[in-house]
């Protein structure tokens, strides 16, 4: 089978055509004919740090973890997918797990789930990865109906995502972006807050009486945290994304806030509980199908054998949407 595989990384690092054996289903497993896969950040970031991150695995390395395909063979005691169905999961690309730059997958059937009927194999191969981060913050942070919940980032990967579950989820969202990002963010259902030119104080005044949002999504994380600690309401719950840094805990201290931290490689990695994140992507499913959700998709495109400009479309920040490789 067709593969784009790395021979070293770096940030210069090619990705280059090869022919590799095509895998089996083992027990537990499905084999998948993938139709797209998606580029996410992580995948550039093991791209060019390579083993200084403890996920990336060793070279040649096949990356890829996003993917939406079609059943051509089911292993050994897997009992509720079979031959012709069509799938989408976040099953390889890092560790010991092979990637989904390929022409096919044996994808462990946990962390696989049956793609939505109204959406492509492309919009499906989009939604893994974010659409579980944006479900299990949203989720572990005990999201209400009637709630005031703040997205930071409400356009990009995670968070155009979260607004629609947030709103799915019955809560009132607003969602923070610049300018250009204003109308995508309407056109979510959210109320957008332009974070350059409005205040933290100045939007929790306006949209929360001084009050403080119930939930806040922070998909930016880092210093932008102490935004979200200041604009939490008291006993508010936090999740995010990204918390690889050092912060000042005091207000969050003082307002008694909860903070969810969402590192959803975590099943895969450890192989813990992935069973969970099949049940999740058979819920987005249920979501999708019901009209509650659609990602957005960049306007270029990609075939396989073109991974390389891919991520450098990710990387140049132009993007807007998820970028999507065609097999």
């Amino acid at each position: 089978m067709r593969a784009m595989i790395l021979n070293a990384f770096g940030e210069n690092a090619q990705f280059e055509l090869t022919e590799l054996e095509k895998p089996t289903a083992k027990a537990g497993q499905v084999l998948v004919k993938i139709a797209a896969s998606s580029v996410n950040t992580v995948d550039t970031m093991i791209r060019k740090r390579g083993k200084d991150l403890p996920l990336s695995p060793p070279v040649p390395a096949l990356l890829g973890m996003d993917f939406a395909g079609t059943i051509e063979a089911v292993g050994e005691g897997v009992s509720n997918f079979a031959v012709g169905d069509e799938v989408y999961g976040c099953a390889g690309g890092l560790a010991d797990l092979p990637g989904t730059l390929a022409d096919y997958i044996a994808a462990d059937s946990k962390l696989v789930a049956h793609k939505a009927k109204n959406l492509s194999m492309k919009e499906a191969a989009a939604l893994p990865l974010v659409v579980i981060t944006a479900y299990e913050g949203l989720t572990r942070a005990g999201i209400k109906e009637g709630q005031k919940v703040l997205v930071h980032g409400g356009a990009g990967g995670v968070g155009h995502l979260a607004v629609q579950l947030a709103k799915h989820f019955g809560a009132e969202v607003f969602a923070t972006g610049d300018e250009t990002q204003a109308s995508i963010i309407e056109s979510l259902g959210a109320t957008p807050i332009n974070f350059k030119t409005e205040t933290v104080e100045q939007y929790v005044n306006k949209y929360t009486n001084g009050a403080g949002f119930d939930l806040i999504y922070d998909t930016v994380g880092a210093g932008n945290l102490l935004k979200s600690f200041n604009a939490a309401a008291l006993n508010a719950q936090i999740a995010t994304t990204v918390t690889l840094c050092e912060l000042d805990l005091t207000t969050a201290h003082f307002k008694g806030l909860s903070l969810h931290v969402v590192f959803m490689l975590i099943p895969m990695l450890h192989n813990f509980k992935r069973e969970e994140h099949g049940h999740i992507l058979e819920e987005i499913t249920k979501i999708a199908e019901a009209g509650h959700l659609k990602p957005i998709l960049d306007k270029e495109q990609f075939s396989l054998e073109e991974v390389s400009k891919a991520h450098a479309r990710l990387e140049s920040g132009k993007a807007i949407g998820k970028v999507v490789i065609e097999n």
